[in-house]
């Protein structure tokens, strides 16, 4: 089976993320779409683990090869243990380019039979990602069309909540 990881901590999962995973979707027989846990990143996830896998979930739900993990652990071990001999991942900018090669270097010197495959943004989303997507909804800006309708409406009321 042609098997592909999909990784990242989609906090939150943006429609530039959706669409490297469907595109993804029509290259591999399965695409298993990773959420990382990271709590390091950006100073601390605004959802849980747990509710950014469902709302890929539900966002991906029309696409039969693609399931949903969360992970705590370095990314070629769950390449291992899935038997996923591919990671892809999504380039926006020259700025991506430099971070995502050295991350597939490293991931190679841990296991060479795992390659790293690369998806370009298309022009819509070449310059989304989830800061900025929160720092948008932070100060009360309009995410919508750049996140899920759901991930939309729940942000703006987590957002609230977290600045009591």
């Amino acid at each position: 089976m042609n098997r592909a990881l999909c990784p990242g901590t989609f906090d939150p999962v943006t429609n530039g993320h959706l669409d490297v995973i469907e595109r993804a979707s029509g290259l591999f027989d399965e695409v298993i779409v990773a959420v990382a846990l990271n709590p390091e990143k950006g100073g601390g996830p605004l959802f849980s683990i747990d509710e950014r896998a469902a709302f890929i979930r539900d966002a991906v739900a029309h696409l039969p090869n693609v399931s949903v993990r969360p992970f705590d652990s370095l990314l070629v071990d769950l390449a291992r243990e899935l038997d996923a001999r591919v990671i892809i991942k999504g380039l926006r900018a020259v700025t991506d380019f430099e971070r995502e090669f050295q991350m597939a270097q490293l991931n190679y010197r841990l296991d060479d039979r795992i390659e790293t495959m690369f998806i370009m943004s298309i022009p819509e989303y070449m310059y989304l990602s989830s800061s900025a997507v929160k720092e948008i909804a932070g100060f009360g800006g309009s995410v919508e069309g750049l996140v899920p309708d759901p991930v939309s409406q729940i942000m703006s009321v987590r957002l609230r909540e977290t600045a009591r």
